[in-house]
């Protein structure tokens, strides 16, 4: 093989992994983003003529941040997405991706103002059917499917227990210490915490 051909062979490579990455970004990014309630992080992973649906409710990516946001808050104190096993294959502009999620949810039984009593932590374990499409060097979705193979439940107070105070606490906006970059430390005084 000449040089020419070995270069161009390592280009073809090289975009290839780029793509796949990329692509990987934007799902995790699109979970972490549904994690912080970020409506433009949201926004940001889904061309605007997208479509999720999760189980049987269809929801056209325009109106897609807010609703799931809604959602979560309505039903959970806290959301945890997972993105385990990702399978990609790539046609040209095209990627249609199997994507592995484990969920934890948070939530309060039977009593939304209760902050330790009552507290359920649900394990949802299921995928992400996704069609990306790259655009003017964009990857973003274009279809989400999701499937739940399997939940399970159980006992969610334990993170108000001495072996988690101290903790900082995942929050639900830009206060979240993961939109205070760079990273430091901080006395255990700052920030919210269990």
């Amino acid at each position: 093989m000449d040089l020419e051909a070995r270069l161009a062979k390592f280009e073809a490579t090289v975009n290839y992994l780029k793509d796949r990455q990329d692509i990987l970004d934007c799902i995790q990014r699109e979970s972490r983003a549904r994690d912080r309630q970020d409506l433009a992080q949201i926004a940001s992973c889904w061309w605007d003529d997208g479509v999720d649906e999760h189980g049987a409710v269809v929801t056209f990516a325009p109106d897609y941040p807010a609703k799931a946001n809604k959602g979560h808050a309505m039903n959970f104190q806290m959301t945890s997405h997972n993105i385990t096993n990702h399978l990609c294959e790539i046609e040209g502009d095209t990627a249609n991706c199997e994507t592995y999620v484990i969920g934890g949810l948070h939530w309060i039984e039977g009593n939304p103002g209760s902050t330790s009593e009552g507290d359920v932590t649900s394990i949802a374990f299921g995928r992400y059917l996704d069609r990306l499409e790259k655009r003017n060097g964009e990857w973003r979705i274009v279809v989400r499917r999701c499937t739940i193979e399997a939940t399970a439940n159980c006992d969610g107070s334990w993170v108000h227990s001495p072996n988690v105070r101290g903790f900082l606490k995942a929050l639900w906006d830009g206060k979240d210490p993961s939109y205070e970059i760079p990273y430091e430390w901080k006395p255990k005084e700052v920030g919210v915490r269990w």
